[in-house]
């Protein structure tokens, strides 16, 4: 059973808010119980603070202890004071709770809790793939009674939508699960699994999650602007799948033909091109063949502050490029090749030429050769006027100025995914 609040305006009030989340946590048995939230780092928009405030009122008295675990996936760990901003402590209304980083690198973090077999993963994947792929996790978990994940659904370039146990695989997962199922995502591409709600990634990450063996709540919400449209909370897979219908019809945006040039706004939440990639998964699908697409975005100056060395040794190219180069490129992981696939997006790749179907042109502080060096295009930020860019949609000229959230698609593609 899924309970779920919405609202026809933009947002729901704090209000309602608060009553939805204490309806749903009073029918939880957690009164003395140890409870661990897990929940996004800054590069998701959520109202975090309300939420923190909120957890405290209906949960700081009944629970003997109540922390927070974030979902970082490989991304780099936050320093308190941004974990301050993130969850709005700085005013200093609420407890000061433990709040943790997830290290996805260090195996002294880790649990094992299982392998999802050769034969499942060949059934999931459709035959893509057949090998066992060891499940660790985060195993802080372990020293609770009670997880409540706490997150926002979007389209997503290798899930589909995220929610639900996709903030445990890969946001509190080691890398087996995390590499494996990128380069799954990034195989079938990000054009075919974007907005789409179920995946086989997705089937594995339920898989993994099947293996946790704590009491789990789910509270997704579907974010509109800055405040919430909707919740949902039950289980990760009921209350995902009511969520990603929600993010479906307020995510997805329908235009009626490609655009031969977009120019792509990252928000200042994306610190490095590893997380303003997604500027290019969200928009790819409208971009005309031979098109190019901008990620603006000045105050970037690093490819990205976990895997940049990586990428700077093998750059960014489309899926063949490394399909049929395997051999070549085993030691690198397969999470980063994915990543580096879902930036340069799709193309071919035959008798040793590559031909990327869109031209993905970095305008941030990474100097021209460095871009040069990673395989993507360059321009000077500072000779972009956004005022020449905006209105001329019916030029096939594209502005969007918060990139990296809502999906765009043609028209004429299938919506019923």
């Amino acid at each position: 059973m899924v309970r779920e609040k919405l609202t026809q305006q933009d947002s729901l009030t704090d209000r309602e808010l608060n009553d939805f989340i204490a309806g749903a946590l009073l029918d939880l048995p957690v009164d003395d119980k140890k409870v661990l939230v897990i929940i996004p780092d800054s590069t998701r928009t959520a109202p975090l603070p309300l939420f923190y405030e909120l957890l405290h009122t209906n949960l700081g008295e009944r629970v003997k202890k109540l922390n927070y675990l974030i979902a970082l996936g490989t991304h780099q760990p936050m320093p308190e004071e941004a974990i301050d901003r993130l969850l709005g402590r700085t005013k200093g209304t609420v407890p000061r709770y433990d709040v943790f980083n997830h290290k996805w690198d260090d195996p002294g973090q880790l649990k094992d809790i299982g392998i999802i077999t050769k034969d499942e993963i060949e059934k999931f994947s459709g035959g893509l793939f057949g090998e066992d792929v060891v499940v660790r996790i985060n195993k802080l978990i372990y020293e609770y009674d009670h997880l409540l994940l706490l997150a926002p659904t979007f389209p997503h370039e290798v899930v589909g939508f995220s929610g639900g146990n996709k903030y445990f695989f890969p946001g509190i997962s080691g890398p087996e699960v995390l590499n494996f199922f990128h380069w799954l995502g990034a195989v079938i591409t990000n054009k075919e699994i974007i907005g789409t709600k179920y995946t086989p990634v997705r089937a594995v990450i339920d898989k993994a999650a099947s293996m946790i063996d704590i009491p789990r709540t789910c509270f997704s919400m579907v974010v509109k602007g800055h405040g919430v449209k909707g919740i949902f909370a039950g289980t990760p897979e009921d209350a995902y799948s009511a969520a990603a219908d929600l993010s479906a019809r307020e995510h997805i945006r329908y235009v009626e033909k490609p655009f031969k040039a977009v120019l792509s706004r990252a928000p200042e939440m994306y610190e490095d091109v590893w997380t303003a990639g997604k500027c290019m998964y969200k928009l790819e699908p409208v971009v005309d063949d031979g098109g190019k697409l901008i990620i603006y975005a000045p105050h970037i100056t690093e490819v990205s502050y976990t895997h940049g060395k990586v990428l700077d040794e093998i750059g960014y190219h489309i899926r063949d490029y490394f399909l049929k180069q395997m051999a070549k490129f085993g030691h690198i992981p397969r999470g980063v090749l994915a990543h580096s696939t879902h930036v340069k997006g799709g193309g071919t790749f035959d008798d040793g030429r590559e031909q990327p179907r869109v031209d993905v042109i970095l305008a941030t502080g990474i100097p021209e050769a460095r871009c040069k060096k990673i395989n993507l295009g360059y321009m000077d930020p500072d000779s972009i006027n956004i005022e020449d860019w905006k209105n001329r949609e019916d030029e096939g000229i594209l502005y969007v100025e918060k990139a990296g959230e809502i999906l765009y698609r043609l028209k004429n593609e299938d919506s019923s995914r």
